[in-house]
Formats: C-alpha cells, structure tokens, sequence
C-alpha cells in the first residue's frame, strides 16, 4: 500500500511539475481515420480493436517525390539521439527516389556538433549545414529535434524565423504540452505535423541500414496531424516517415503522445521502475534474504 502511495505520489508530482496550478488539460482531439492521396492505409485486426496503419518499405521510395510535393529545403534542427538518424535517413531515401529535395542541418552558433554533422556528410559549403535560425529561414519543413528544455525556451524565434507557408514537424509533443499549460498555441497559419520514430535515434539509423538488404526493417512510427491548413499534412508525415525507413505507421495525436510519454517514459521508465526494483529488494531482504540474493 504504501508503495502504491509513492507511485502516486510520484506520478502527481511529474504532473504537477509540468504544468502551474491554473492549467486545465485539454483533452485530445479524438482520431476519426486518416485518408491519403499517396499511400494506402489498410486496417489491421489488435484483439478486438480495428487499426487504420500504412505498411512502409523501400518499395514505397517513388511514392515520396509526390509526398513531398512542395517541398525543396527540409531543415533538420539539433543534432541529439534523433537528428544524426533522421536527416541521414532522410537524405538517402530521398536520394534513392530521385527527388533534389535539400536535407540541412540547422545548430547553435560555435556547437560542437559542427564536427559530427560533418562527418556525417553535411558541409556548409553545400549548404546543408548551417547556423540554426538561418536554416530555419530557408526550410519548407522545419523537423525541430532540439531538447524539451531549448524548445520551451527558443519557440517564439522558431516561430517567427519560420518563413510563411513552411510546415513545423516534431518527434515529441512536449511543446504542445508546455503551449497548453501557458494557453498559448501554434501559429493557427502553419501546418503541424509529428513522426514520432518508437526507438532511439542509433536504432532508427541502424535498422534502416540493415533495410538496404531486408525490404521493411526499420523502427515504427507514429504520426499526428495537429493543424492541417494546406490540406497537404497528412500525405507529408507519412512520407516522412516512410523515408525514415518506418515498416508500420499508426496515427495518434499530439496530445496523446505528450501525456503517454509523461505517464511512460517519466512516470513509470524513469520513477516507477526504478521504485519497484528498490521495493522488491528491501521485501526480499526483509524476508530472510542476503542483499546479494536479493539484489
């Protein structure tokens, strides 16, 4: 019982901590199916549950060019466990399709990432490597990987850097989280998309690679369209993930991926396991048990 307390407690905390005392979350927009003018959705039986899912694969690598029709500079923003994966997946996919689309890579002035980016194929010669701001400026799609802490502090400059008509996409709904709980929102002007890749970034990078020889490896996906103002959203976020390599894609929302990564990945990955290991050991222990039996 008074474990069950603490993990309560400590789940009413992370909450607590996220958002002020005023804010009164707002509920998710309820998924009614997706339609695609560029890829085929097919449902698929989950126990009793019915799923709307698009089956990715290279073989789908000609569809992209008409997925992301529109679109001639993608900005890749940060350079953390996601961004080395993305923009590289991107990139090759992109270039196996025949499309000229422009893969950048956007950081912070003086960052030591320069140097990995570079490694990796970027260069600011070309173009494809460049101070964060300025890449934003040129981007169709603004793909904004940078941490939780720098988009609640850098959102307003995205934003306004953000050139009309260009899409912002993320891997992590946390700023629609930290935009609810200080009732401010997107631009109601700008299409916003997620991909949430369900692996770290190296994985993301790896099993794509491992792809180039197994048609459909890879690291599901999820996508969210939170504003659709070109009408265009949905075609986009599956070709992006579709070009990170993505065998299977489920839709969610925004909202629904920010609370369940609260609740996962804070709650129960970073606090509650951590809580239960140390419970059983000290119940072992008391029990009769060596520490070293125990543990």
């Amino acid at each position: 019982m008074k474990f069950s307390l603490a993990i309560g407690a400590l789940l009413a905390s992370s909450v607590a901590a996220f958002a002020p005392s005023t804010f009164a979350p707002k509920t998710s927009t309820a998924l009614a199916g997706f339609s695609s003018s560029v890829f085929e959705p097919v449902e698929v039986q989950l126990a009793d549950t019915t799923e709307t899912i698009v089956k990715g694969g290279r073989d789908l690598f000609p569809l992209l060019p008409k997925a992301f029709e529109g679109i001639k500079n993608i900005g890749v923003i940060g350079w953390g466990s996601q961004a080395p994966a993305q923009a590289q997946n991107l990139r090759d996919s992109l270039v196996e399709a025949g499309s000229d689309i422009k893969i950048s890579i956007g950081l912070r002035e003086g960052s030591a990432s320069f140097e990995e980016a570079k490694d990796c194929g970027f260069s600011e010669d070309e173009g494809t490597l460049g101070e964060m701001f300025s890449v934003i400026g040129e981007s169709d799609l603004v793909i904004l990987l940078i941490s939780d802490a720098a988009q609640a502090k850098l959102y307003k400059e995205v934003f306004a850097a953000m050139k009309p008509g260009a899409t912002l996409g993320l891997s992590h709904g946390f700023l629609l989280g930290y935009l609810d709980s200080i009732n401010e929102s997107f631009p109601a002007e700008m299409d916003v998309i997620a991909v949430c890749p369900k692996g770290m970034g190296p994985s993301v990078r790896r099993l794509y690679e491992q792809g180039k020889e197994v048609n459909g490896a890879g690291i599901n996906a999820s996508f969210g369209v939170h504003q659709d103002v070109s009408g265009k959203a949905t075609d986009l976020a599956l070709g992006w993930a579709v070009a990170l390599g993505s065998p299977f894609m489920f839709e969610t929302t925004l909202r629904s991926e920010y609370k369940s990564d609260i609740y996962g990945e804070r709650g129960i990955l970073l606090g509650a396991v951590h809580g239960i290991v140390e419970s059983l050991f000290r119940r072992y222990v008391r029990q009769g048990m060596t520490p070293e039996q125990a543990f």
